[in-house]
């Protein structure tokens, strides 16, 4: 039996997301150095003391650079700046792993995804939600058979408006775009073969428009091919109740039976006379607890290392992830024009 080659890691971004990267690669054992890229300085220093890793710098180019870097993980923010890192790590021969969106557009993602099979290198883009239990229960519900054949699902999901300052600072994407866009590939992926054909979407705000562009939520109902309807609400201004604190709502039915998932975190109460009621436990990606890591996100990067190290495909593959910008792409449209979008594209 071959010895298995440990692989060499550079993260591109260690904020909140990026630093749960970070720290997966560094325990996992399958990494033999890992090298960071991270312009804060107070940043710097604390995930040096979280991961001790081989090398860091504030110049995500020495990453590229390095030859001896196997895979690279991309998610520093904006979220607009990351394609031309995608596409120079790709270009230098390197497997790469990049928080959504992977592109701005979809030419540009096609473009990336067929310079990566070029390279013969693995690329994926992440999507969180297919690591969560409850989420895959859903899925494995629908392939079975298990509550007969969808009908119509549902999912509501808000944030606190401190995550939605944080996210709508960085970016002018769409509630759709940058948030519900986890929750459009967890339907698409657990509707299978089932593909979109329309898409009527809307946007509201009362508070963030007072000051820009970005509104408040989205709401998304999409058609499929078969007749099952999804809809996908976003919404990014809950009062502040613990930071990052993300609660969503799921409902699917079938002919046969349903499912409901509530996602809202209420699980966990952490309750003191400062604060009051919190919810720790409640972010999106997950929250480290001592010596264990609590959530999605950390598994997935897991999925991919292990994808890259054993030659295994990884989960999201190109067709699925450009379907997925087809459709955000499609609600943002349809909120613009205040009418439905057909899917295939009926414009130009």
């Amino acid at each position: 039996m071959s010895e298995l080659k440990r692989l060499n890691v550079g993260v591109i971004g260690t904020g909140w997301v990026g630093g749960i990267r970070a720290n997966a690669c560094a325990r996992n054992a399958l990494v033999d150095q890992l090298h960071i890229a991270e312009i804060d300085p107070e940043r710097q220093k604390q995930i040096v003391a979280e991961t001790d890793p081989t090398s860091i710098t504030d110049d995500w180019q020495t990453l590229i650079d390095d030859s001896s870097i196997d895979l690279i993980v991309i998610a520093m923010t904006p979220e607009t700046a990351r394609f031309p890192i995608v596409m120079a790590a790709l270009k230098a021969g390197k497997h790469v792993f990049v928080e959504k969106p992977i592109a701005p557009s979809i030419p540009e993602a096609e473009a990336a995804y067929a310079l990566a099979a070029s390279k013969n290198v693995e690329i994926s883009i992440g999507y969180s939600r297919r690591f969560d239990p409850r989420y895959v229960y859903v899925r494995k519900a629908l392939m079975d058979g298990a509550i007969g054949e969808p009908v119509t699902c549902l999912v509501s999901r808000h944030a606190t408006r401190e995550l939605g300052e944080k996210i709508t600072g960085r970016s002018k994407m769409s509630p759709t775009s940058i948030g519900g866009v986890h929750d459009l590939d967890f339907l698409l992926w657990c509707l299978q073969p089932r593909k979109p054909v329309r898409v009527y979407s809307q946007q509201a705000g009362k508070l963030f428009s007072q000051k820009s562009d970005t509104p408040d939520h989205q709401w998304v109902m999409v058609t499929m091919d078969d007749g099952t309807t999804i809809t996908i609400g976003v919404g990014w201004i809950l009062p502040v109740g613990y930071p990052n604190y993300v609660q969503a709502w799921i409902e699917v039915v079938g002919t046969e039976g349903a499912l409901t998932i509530d996602d809202t975190h209420k699980e966990v109460q952490f309750n003191t006379v400062e604060d009051g009621i919190r919810y720790p436990m409640s972010t999106m990606p997950g929250e480290p607890v001592d010596h264990v890591f609590a959530g999605s996100m950390y598994d997935e990067t897991t999925h991919f290392l292990e994808a890259v190290a054993y030659d295994r495909p990884a989960m999201v593959t190109p067709a699925e992830a450009i379907q997925v910008m087809e459709l955000y792409n499609a609600a943002d449209l349809s909120a613009e024009r205040g009418e439905p979008v057909l899917l295939p594209r009926n414009d130009a």
